[in-house]
């Protein structure tokens, strides 16, 4: 059965970000993610959670400053990263969230692909090994370098794969965005499948736009029954940006929403 989750950092964006928690479960999540929960203490994001009786199930670790998408493949600012770790490991222990989203960052004009890439994937490792800890999972995620990221470090799926290889580490997984590989590779069913060992997350939005499924090219009433039937025992992320409101944007979703929501 597919398992949405409501991302709070792109749905119910009408109201504050700690009211979200109960406006998600009202509307039928069981679970929710967000990109960047540090506005708010771990303690009362875990609050929200018990009251909502929501699951949380990731966030991204600190991206660095304003504009960067993340630092982990960045020469020189392993210290800083590493304090970042820290500082997620926090936000994993107190709302019980088990996944890490860690995001590579952009490659700077000029500088060498490969010295990016042996950084990065030394700053997986690291983090993977202080998150293991807290029995929490590491996910990469490629993200598209053409319509939203240009310059962005890990940009494709075979990419990751090799990092996630190179890495070594068994909680270490590919968060798998609909909406970016769509952009980037197409052959969504395909993919899926053959990288299912490999996924620790799925998430969606329609092209283009990044938008609520149905609205786009990507045939959503096939993928997810589909990725269903493959086996994919994880969440499904709602990682888009409503058209129209997010409550007026959920009919896609009513199949797997709670009915009572």
């Amino acid at each position: 059965m597919i398992r949405l989750s409501a991302n709070l950092s792109t749905l119910f964006t009408e109201l504050p970000f700690m009211e979200r928690f109960a406006a998600a479960a009202a509307s039928g999540f069981t679970a929710v993610e967000c990109q960047f929960p540090y506005e708010a203490e771990p303690q009362a994001i875990a609050a929200r959670l018990r009251a909502a009786q929501l699951e949380w199930v990731l966030f991204n670790g600190p991206p660095g400053n304003a504009g960067e998408r993340g630092i982990a493949s960045l020469p020189g600012r392993e210290h800083e990263f590493d304090a970042g770790i820290e500082l997620a490991a926090r936000y994993v222990e107190a709302g019980n969230c088990r996944r890490v989203h860690v995001m590579a960052g952009l490659l700077p004009s000029g500088a060498d692909r490969a010295r990016h890439l042996d950084t990065y994937v030394a700053a997986i490792g690291r983090a993977a090994d202080r998150l293991a800890a807290c029995d929490a999972t590491v996910l990469i995620e490629p993200i598209n370098t053409r319509v939203d990221v240009p310059g962005y470090l890990l940009d494709s799926t075979a990419l990751a794969q090799a990092c996630i290889a190179r890495a070594g580490r068994p909680n270490i997984r590919l968060q798998f965005d609909v909406y970016h590989m769509q952009i980037m590779q197409g052959d969504l069913l395909r993919s899926v499948q053959r990288l299912l060992p490999l996924i620790g997350h799925i998430q969606v939005a329609d092209n283009p736009g990044r938008h609520e499924p149905g609205s786009g090219e990507i045939a959503f009433e096939r993928l997810l029954p589909a990725i269903d039937a493959m086996g994919y025992a994880g969440h499904v992320g709602c990682e888009y940006l409503p058209a129209a409101g997010t409550v007026a944007g959920l009919a896609w979703a009513r199949p797997w929403l709670r009915p009572h929501g």
